[in-house]
């Protein structure tokens, strides 16, 4: 077993709260030391409550599902011996209400463009094969049905 921890931090200062009118801007720390600003969607909460050039939930949500594809694909392609020279993946999440009537991310589309180089390129078997192999092995895709608790600390 591995855990991983973040820490989110926000933090009121001088606001009112009570009005609703508080930002969303938030701190998110990872346990490697790296901060990055946070905020709720502009799609959601308008701007200035929130923060356009701050990542949100469901940004996160995605590239966290884009990466760990990438990573695996990665892997399987240096493993069977196709030098990777390039991989971008432009992945679109599209948030709506799901069969149970809830707003959900309901579809994640990743398209992954990869460049090689070398003797061996793979054929677009290959491919399809390799991102099958990587999105069986994707942690994250395997962890979206997860069970999701909440132990508040008092």
């Amino acid at each position: 077993m591995s855990e991983y921890t973040t820490e989110v931090l926000w933090e009121r200062g001088e606001q009112d709260f009570l009005d609703k009118r508080y930002s969303r801007r938030h701190l998110i720390r990872f346990d490697g030391g790296l901060e990055i600003p946070g905020s709720s969607s502009p799609r959601v909460v308008p701007v200035p409550l929130s923060d356009a050039s701050a990542v949100d939930p469901e940004e996160a949500f995605v590239a966290s599902l884009s990466t760990c594809h990438m990573l695996w694909f990665l892997g399987l392609a240096a493993k069977a011996g196709f030098r990777v020279d390039r991989y971008v993946d432009k992945a679109v999440g599209v948030m709506e209400k799901n069969p149970e009537g809830r707003i959900a991310m309901t579809v994640i589309t990743l398209r992954p463009d990869v460049a090689f180089s070398g003797e061996r390129v793979p054929t677009r078997e290959d491919l399809d094969r390799l991102h099958h192999a990587a999105h069986d092995a994707c942690y994250i895709a395997n962890s979206v049905k997860s069970e999701v608790r909440c132990e508040p600390v008092y």
